[in-house]
């Protein structure tokens, strides 16, 4: 879209525009507003792989937020859908809703939906195929892991991109290569090798009020701890968060152990509500961030 559209709301005018980089001092404003931990580098990385819209008001302040992000050309995901009160209660919410959809068109959708978009994306088709447990709080040193026999632990390296994009594609259905390219710029990363190929990889990078891990691509849990564990040690004593679909089991009983307790759920809703594909093989075991998947 490269033009302003108009709405009134009720009593609201909105105007509905391209989001662009000056905007990120707003979004920030915005996202503080409804207590999102986002930070204005978290907003401009989200920009950097995504597109959106800006909702303003009659005298252009932004008062609400739209995103998806292209992965392939036949996948996306829906995030950043924000917006003031006063604005969702006129319906604010579902007209910047309806135009990121109409953008996408075409593609496969996700959105991952805190309780206050549920309704907005179960009216417009979505349905939930899971659901993410945000873990979070004051990291712990897990001590000494124990490797798989079989592996090491090495700190990712330029020429390994590939191999992990191959391995991200594998686990979650769609090819994310550009939004790992940002993603490893602002990250230290981890891999696992076995017999010396690349078996699993992690990300840890700055977000919110401290740091998030995430993605952590792994064949079973014991390779997920095994990743996890090293950037746990490094920031232990400090904020730390991981989003996961694993409901339980060896990875989040390592979470909790290491002083991160479950914080919140959140659905996992799709439209149409088949998902593509992926290797049985291979895991998501944490997630970029709820935004991307």
């Amino acid at each position: 879209m490269s033009k302003e559209t108009s709405k009134r709301l009720q009593t609201y005018e909105l105007t509905l525009r391209d989001l662009q980089e000056n905007d990120i001092g707003k979004l920030h404003q915005l996202s503080v507003g409804v207590g999102w931990p986002h930070r204005p580098d978290d907003w401009r990385m989200l920009l950097k792989v995504g597109k959106g819209f800006a909702g303003c008001d009659k005298i252009g302040r932004v008062v609400g937020s739209a995103m998806w992000f292209p992965m392939g050309n036949d996948f996306a995901t829906i995030g950043m859908v924000i917006t003031t009160p006063q604005l969702q209660a006129q319906g604010g919410g579902g007209w910047l809703m309806d135009h990121v959809m109409e953008q996408c068109r075409g593609r496969r959708l996700q959105i991952i939906a805190p309780r206050v978009a549920y309704r907005l994306a179960n009216t417009r088709g979505f349905k939930v195929v899971g659901v993410v447990h945000q873990h979070q709080g004051t990291a712990n040193d897990p001590g000494e892991i124990s490797l798989p026999s079989d592996c090491l632990i090495r700190p990712l390296k330029a020429m390994d991109i590939a191999d992990i994009a191959r391995l991200d594609l594998a686990a979650f259905g769609a090819d994310r290569a550009a939004i790992l390219d940002e993603l490893v710029e602002c990250s230290t990363g981890l891999v696992l090798e076995r017999e010396g190929r690349i078996a699993g990889f992690s990300l840890c990078r700055r977000f919110g009020r401290g740091h998030i891990v995430g993605p952590v691509v792994a064949k079973d849990s014991d390779d997920a701890i095994a990743l996890t564990a090293p950037h746990v040690t490094k920031h232990a004593g400090r904020f730390l968060r991981v989003d996961t679909t694993q409901p339980e089991g060896g990875f989040t009983e390592f979470l909790r152990r290491c002083g991160m307790q479950e914080y919140d759920q959140v659905s996992v809703m799709t439209l149409p509500t088949t998902t593509a594909p992926v290797d049985t093989e291979i895991h998501t075991f944490a997630l970029v961030n709820q935004s991307l998947g």
